[in-house]
């Protein structure tokens, strides 16, 4: 992703000082903030914390943090992996992750595990910057046929999007940002509705933040809007990401997604879901009775942080003391609510006969 015109990532390993680098999102997009992990700890930390998140940028910080305890610690590893897994629930990418990291640790020698497991951890990020950007050429020519269609009676293609499904949810690129910025590179006139993602404001605070970054036009709304724009014809397709998605195509994604796609419906508007195959949990048919849904902490409803007139970081409460709070941080859209999934390995229905062939 573009930083103040320089090309970042939102993880890095440093080898001169051998520690694991992150973008601190939490502190975005007031702050622009580089945190050093150097421990099992600090790795938990950033994941539960939301110093990090999306589904495969957690998977890889992750995958970082084993190799953090591994470094201090050659006897740790079935520890590291249960620390590890307990941090976010819903997103697969952990589980995937943290299976490959052990896998690639089978046999070896105790005094060869530190150094296997840094081996493995920079393959899949380098994997998911690679996979990411697949999944952008991948969608690439869905927009550029809408665009074909809708060229000569409006200035730009109109996109909705969700949370955040960019770098900062990845290594880089993203997974539904990565269709946007393939489509902008290649000269498609675009403009980004950007739902605000109460509670924590991921697209107000992360998704708004990037797309300016790269120079696209994009708009902030509240979450409510969605489906009056949809109904004015203000919007051309939606795009989201997802943290885990069934064989048989239901989706997961942040809360609120499940009633864009019931306006998009709706409206004859099509919606897209873009991931890796990662994301998907080829073990699970029923998503709402199989994956679990995240209950967050009730602050992140009842309070609101932000700088005031003077810069200055500022909570104040926006619910009265006492009020009962649900705070679930996903909620699952139906297959039949899907036109199709985007991934590394091309364009899929929403059907468990198209998805189970990316097992072969």
């Amino acid at each position: 992703m573009k930083v103040n015109g320089e090309h970042i990532q939102s993880i890095w390993y440093e080898l001169e000082t051998d520690e694991v680098c992150i973008i601190d999102q939490a502190r975005l997009p007031y702050d622009f903030e580089i945190l050093s992990l150097q421990s099992l700890t600090d790795a938990c930390r950033a994941i539960s914390a939301m110093e990090v998140r999306g589904a495969p940028l957690i998977g890889v910080t992750a995958a970082y943090g084993v190799y953090l305890s591994l470094r201090e610690d050659s006897s740790s590893l079935d520890w590291a992996i249960k620390s590890l897994s307990e941090t976010r629930p819903t997103a697969v990418n952990l589980r995937w992750s943290l299976q490959r990291m052990k896998e690639s640790l089978e046999g070896i020698e105790p005094s060869a595990l530190a150094g296997k497991s840094l081996e493995t951890a920079q393959l899949l990020e380098k994997e998911d910057i690679a996979v990411c950007e697949a999944i952008g050429d991948n969608g690439l020519g869905i927009l550029q046929a809408l665009w074909t269609k809708k060229s000569e009676s409006q200035k730009c293609l109109n996109i909705l999007t969700h949370c955040n499904a960019g770098a900062l949810a990845t290594v880089d690129w993203g997974t539904a940002l990565s269709v946007i910025y393939k489509a902008n590179n290649a000269g498609i006139p675009l403009h980004v509705w950007v739902d605000e993602t109460r509670p924590r404001n991921q697209g107000a605070s992360l998704t708004c933040w990037e797309l300016s970054q790269e120079g696209i036009a994009n708009t902030l709304i509240v979450d409510n809007v969605g489906g009056h724009l949809m109904q004015s014809g203000q919007v051309d397709l939606c795009i989201v990401g997802s943290d885990r998605t069934t064989i048989l195509g239901d989706v997961c994604n942040k809360i609120g997604t499940y009633l864009k796609a019931l306006a998009a419906s709706d409206n004859a508007i099509p919606f897209y879901v873009a991931l890796p195959i990662s994301s998907i949990d080829f073990t699970i048919e029923d998503g709402l009775r199989d994956i679990p849904i995240e209950e967050r902490d009730s602050k992140e409803v009842s309070e609101i942080t932000g700088p005031d007139s003077d810069g200055i970081m500022r909570t104040i409460r926006v619910a009265s003391q006492g009020t009962a709070i649900s705070n679930p941080g996903f909620d699952v859209t139906p297959a039949k609510l899907i036109t199709a999934i985007i991934t590394e390995r091309g364009i899929h229905e929403a059907t468990k006969a198209s998805l189970k062939r990316l097992l072969q």
